[in-house]
């Protein structure tokens, strides 16, 4: 089925979803008037949805929903593509000229219009029937798949009010996967301070010693199988969901292009957290931070990819102050969030014993990405200067390789630094002095001389 058609689909599924919640809704607000009340299970049967019709229809069987559930998920799906369907419940109590509070529900600011809270879900399933609400409040819980997979949250109502007067969200994920049969790629932003980060290159083009490989290969086939490991051979009441690593070694040596490769060849988008938009100075900002990145992650089946992880995974401190006590609790807070992640997470850094113990009596596998031997290094200035091809070079890559220890970061450093004075000089040939003149630069960074 090509994207029109399954827009097209879907979109007739949806109208038919809205046309069966539009008439429950007018129920409810007549049972206020009536002795008896409608009952949502058998009074007005909702349309059969085919699972291969739209990607509706398949999201809801694929979550197996009760009519409650389905009405909740239209409830708050409406205000994205039929608003004015909600209009009616601001109608004003002419008793006491103000909206009904069985009603809930808060006005959008941009919108306008009606935006429904916990109170509205509750009016729509249970009406005035307290055992039903009471019934119904277990849709709102942490273990229910609404919250579980960041589906519906039911937000913070404001101090001291009624927890069912928080409004009700549906992400924006959701909504474009419900509505387009896609999910939008996020940008970046305070909501979600991480990158996309993305290669040209291959797997086949990663240099790396054989037992690094042979490390990922236990990533590698996690993101294969663990559907089935999961589910069909029953693992899953024994072995925490996901998938955690350790990336560690000097810097240049892959683990940033390992991680956005891994992505690449298993079709997972790479998200590299920039650190310095998620660590705040404020108590109990940087677990909301995560909060977010992890709750958005859940949603697009994506790795995560914390660089110079020691920022944030480090070794928990003595306690002497209060500032210390709470950036304890962030590491601790960390651990948790971490180990419910049902994904894939990489933490790299340039030295394992920079990350807390806990965290790693927790990785599934630690990756040690050592410098480069010479037959290694060998490969990566080949594959460096090849991209230079039209250049003439008069000389043997292995004296460069033999000679000089470096990372592949910074082999790809000299190469640039040389095409550039190749370029500015408008040469035809890549000079053997302009190399090693890019690599005393490199070992200087370092602290090295040649």
């Amino acid at each position: 089925m090509d994207t029109m058609t399954l827009v097209a689909s879907n979109a007739k599924t949806l109208d038919q979803e809205l046309n069966w919640f539009s008439a429950m809704l007018m129920a409810r607000i007549e049972d206020r008037t009536k002795e008896t009340i409608t009952d949502i299970e058998t009074d007005i049967q909702p349309p059969d949805l085919d699972p291969n019709d739209s990607i509706y229809g398949n999201f809801i069987h694929h979550y197996q929903m009760t009519i409650a559930e389905r009405l909740l998920i239209v409830l708050v799906l409406t205000p994205h593509v039929r608003p004015e369907l909600l209009d009616i419940l601001f109608m004003l109590n002419t008793t006491n000229q103000r909206g009904f509070t069985e009603f809930g529900g808060v006005q959008g600011k941009l919108h306008s219009g009606f935006l429904p809270t916990g109170e509205t879900a509750m009016f729509l399933l249970a009406g005035a029937n307290l055992h039903a609400r009471f019934e119904y409040l277990a849709l709102f819980e942490r273990d229910h798949f609404f919250a579980k997979h960041n589906i519906i949250t039911l937000e913070p109502a404001p101090s001291g009010e009624p927890k069912l007067s928080g409004q009700l969200t549906i992400s924006n994920e959701i909504v474009d996967y419900l509505t387009k049969g896609e999910l939008n790629k996020p940008d970046f932003s305070q909501d979600f301070p991480a990158k996309l980060i993305e290669t040209e290159m291959e797997w086949d083009d990663l240099v790396l010693p054989t037992t690094t490989r042979e490390q990922l290969s236990e990533l590698i086939m996690w993101m294969k199988h663990q559907q089935k490991l999961m589910e069909e051979w029953g693992l899953a009441k024994r072995l925490k969901p996901g998938y955690k690593t350790l990336f560690y070694g000097p810097p240049g040596t892959g683990k940033t292009l390992t991680a956005t490769l891994l992505g690449k060849k298993l079709q997972r988008d790479v998200y590299r957290i920039a650190l310095s938009s998620v660590v705040s100075k404020y108590i109990g900002e940087t677990e909301k931070n995560l909060d977010k990145i992890f709750a958005a992650a859940e949603k697009m089946d994506c790795i995560l990819f914390f660089d110079e992880a020691d920022a944030l995974f480090g070794k928990r401190t003595n306690v002497s102050d209060a500032h210390d006590r709470y950036a304890n609790q962030e590491v601790s807070y960390l651990l948790q969030r971490i180990e419910d992640f049902p994904g894939v997470v990489i933490l790299a850094s340039n030295f394992s014993h920079n990350i807390d113990d806990a965290f790693m009596r927790r990785f599934q596998a630690v990756v040690y990405f050592p410098m480069p031997n010479k037959e290694e290094r060998k490969r990566l200035w080949q594959g460096a200067l090849s991209m230079l091809s039209h250049l003439e070079m008069k000389w043997d890559v292995t004296v460069l390789a033999d000679r000089y220890e470096l990372a592949g970061g910074s082999i790809m450093n000299v190469v640039r630094y040389a095409a550039l004075v190749t370029m500015e000089n408008e040469a035809k040939d890549l000079k053997f002095e302009d190399l090693v003149t890019g690599v005393r630069r490199e070992l200087t960074k370092e602290g090295k001389t040649l």
